[in-house]
């Protein structure tokens, strides 16, 4: 998930509605002011190129983009959002990126994709066969791209995508292509279950795992 919202829900829902898209505007230095409320609603259904290259250490897999996301073109974007944080926390960036500094990720290795590509307010809102069928494409482009990890940021989504329900966070028994899998918490500002401290150690282990 790349901001601030709930959790997927189980099986059986419907999705909402589609919104019509706009390009956001940008400001000075090619960074985007705060989006407007309409900005926000206008964002809703568009999608959010990935951050990926062939032969990376890790693939980060958020559930899907979230409004800011797809208003400004960055994942994990939404104020609040401990992705970037958490990033710098785990040793992974040797400073705290900003959102739109995102183009640096392959650089140190690192990308970003999403298990459904479609944006929308809350993750609940994306249905279990949306994931389903978001880890079937997900399965194709590491097959294509290769990466040595895969880390699927929210345990939820990754219990219903990958039809694992007692998967527990960290190193996953199987392999997704020749990848090794890795769960994560979700780094939204929601999840009360991790702090800035636990959810970047949290990240350190992985980075440990990679770099072994």
């Amino acid at each position: 998930m790349t901001d601030d919202r709930r959790p997927p829900r189980q099986p059986g829902g419907t999705p909402p509605d589609a919104l019509g898209a706009r390009p956001g505007k940008r400001g000075a230095a090619g960074r985007h002011p705060r989006p407007t409320r309409a900005e926000l609603a206008a964002a809703a259904d568009r999608t959010l190129p990935d951050l990926i290259a062939p032969g990376l250490d890790v693939l980060f897999v958020g559930i899907n983009p979230g409004l800011w996301s797809a208003a400004t073109g960055w994942h994990f974007a939404r104020p609040g959002n401990r992705f970037w944080p958490a990033l710098h926390r785990g040793g992974f960036t040797p400073r705290q990126l900003h959102p739109s500094e995102q183009d640096e990720l392959p650089g140190y290795g690192l990308g970003i994709t999403n298990m459904v590509a479609r944006a929308s307010a809350r993750a609940d809102e994306l249905t279990a066969e949306e994931l389903i069928a978001g880890t079937e494409i997900l399965t194709a482009k590491v097959e294509r791209y290769r990466p040595r990890w895969v880390a699927v940021v929210g345990v939820t989504a990754y219990r219903i995508g990958f039809a694992r329900p007692k998967a527990a966070f960290g190193p996953q028994p199987e392999l997704l292509g020749s990848a090794r899998l890795w769960v994560l918490p979700n780094p939204s500002g929601l999840n009360a279950h991790f702090n800035a401290e636990t959810l970047g150690a949290a990240f350190g282990e992985l980075r440990a795992a990679a770099t072994a």
